[in-house]
C-alpha cells in the first residue's frame, strides 16, 4: 500500500522510522528512510524492508514529502488519514494528504493534537515551486497564514448515489434499443435533447435530496448557490415533461412523484419567505419560480452549520 504525506516541519530520518513502526505495526529496523535520489547509491538501500519511505525537501508552507510504502508483511495498514494522523501526533507536526476529489489542491490536514480539516495546497510556478496552504475549514495553529472557510469545490465534487436517475437512464435506453426505427428519434438522448437534460436534471435532484436526508454528509453544511441550483433542475424537469415521448413522460413523473415526496418529508413550509433570501441575497429577485418546492426549506438551514 501506498502513502503520500507532507510534513509543515523538517524531520529527521531516524524519527520518521520510528514514527513509522508505530504506525504500521513492524519494527523500526524494518522501515528503510532514504532521500529520494535518482542518482543515490542503491547498495546503500534496504530493499527488504517491508515499509519503505522516500522523502525530499520541498519549500513554502511544508518542509517535507514523503512517499511510503507497505507490503503484505507489514502488521497494520491503515487507511492513508489514519496514518497520516498518527504519523503527526508521533512526530508532532502537521502532515497533510490529497483528498479524493478532483481538485488537484484538495488535501486533509491533520494536526498533532488529533484535528482533522480539509486544506487548500496550491503550487507556484516557481523552480523549484513552492506550497502553500492558502485555505483550511478549521484554524490550525501551524499553518497561521491560512484563511479559515468552507470549501463549496469540495461539496460539488460529491456524487451520491442516484438509483431512480439511474434506473430512469437504463429504462430509456431500452426503449430506444427495441422501438422501431421510426420511433427511435423521439428517443434520442443525445448531448442537449429533452431526454438527455431530463436525465441530467433528475440525477440533480436526486442527488440533492439524498445528500439532506444523509444531514448533508459528508462535509456537513451546502452552499446556498448549490442548493438553489437543485431547485432550479426541479423547475427544468417541470418543463420537460410535456417535450418527451409518452412511456418516457410516464417514467420521469414516476421517478418525480417519488424524489419530490422524500423531498417533501425532508423539509418544512418556509412560512416566513426567508429562504429567498437565504438562497438569492442581496440579488433576490421580486418574484421567485412558482414551483412549490421554492416554498419549502430544510431545517436548520445547511450553509449556516459548521
Amino acid at each position: 500500500m501506498t502513502y503520500s504525506l507532507l510534513t509543515v516541519d523538517s524531520i529527521r530520518p531516524g524519527a520518521m522510522a520510528l514514527a513509522l513502526a508505530g504506525c504500521l505495526g513492524v519494527a523500526v529496523g524494518d522501515v528503510d528512510v532514504d532521500v529520494a535520489d535518482p542518482d543515490g547509491d542503491p547498495d546503500a538501500r534496504n530493499w527488504d524492508a517491508p515499509v519503505s519511505c522516500e522523502h525530499r525537501a520541498v519549500f513554502g508552507d511544508v518542509s517535507w514529502s514523503l512517499d511510503i510504502y507497505a507490503d503484505e508483511s507489514a502488521t497494520d495498514r491503515p487507511l492513508e488519514s489514519d496514518l497520516a494522523a498518527g504519523f503527526a501526533r508521533a512526530v508532532g507536526t502537521t502532515v497533510l494528504f490529497p483528498a479524493s476529489e478532483a481538485p488537484p489542491s484538495a488535501y486533509w490536514a491533520a494536526t498533532p493534537e488529533g484535528l482533522l480539516t480539509r486544506a487548500r495546497l496550491e503550487l507556484s510556478d516557481d523552480e523549484p515551486p513552492r506550497y502553500a496552504v492558502t485555505a483550511v475549514e478549521a484554524p490550525v495553529a501551524q499553518l497561521p497564514r491560512a484563511t479559515v472557510t468552507r470549501f463549496a469545490e469540495i461539496v460539488r465534487e460529491q456524487r451520491p448515489d442516484t438509483p431512480l436517475a439511474d434506473a430512469f437512464g437504463n429504462a430509456v435506453q431500452r426503449m430506444s434499443e427495441s422501438a422501431p426505427p421510426s420511433q427511435r428519434a423521439a428517443l434520442d438522448d443525445s448531448t442537449g435533447s429533452p431526454l438527455w437534460s431530463a436525465g441530467d436534471s433528475l440525477v440533480a435532484w436526486e442527488r440533492g435530496i439524498v445528500q439532506m436526508e444523509s444531514g448533508w454528509a459528508p462535509s456537513g453544511w451546502y452552499p446556498a448557490e448549490l442548493y438553489r441550483e437543485r431547485l432550479q433542475a426541479r423547475d427544468a424537469l417541470a418543463d420537460l415533461g410535456s417535450r418527451l415521448p409518452g412511456d418516457a413522460a410516464v417514467l420521469l413523473g414516476e421517478a418525480l412523484e417519488r424524489l419530490d415526496r422524500r423531498f417533501a418529508a425532508a423539509t418544512e413550509e418556509d412560512a416566513t419567505g426567508a429562504l429567498r433570501k437565504e438562497l438569492w441575497g442581496d440579488a433576490a429577485p421580486d418574484q421567485v419560480p412558482g414551483g412549490w418546492w421554492w416554498h419549502r426549506r430544510p431545517d436548520p438551514a445547511p450553509w449556516g452549520q459548521t
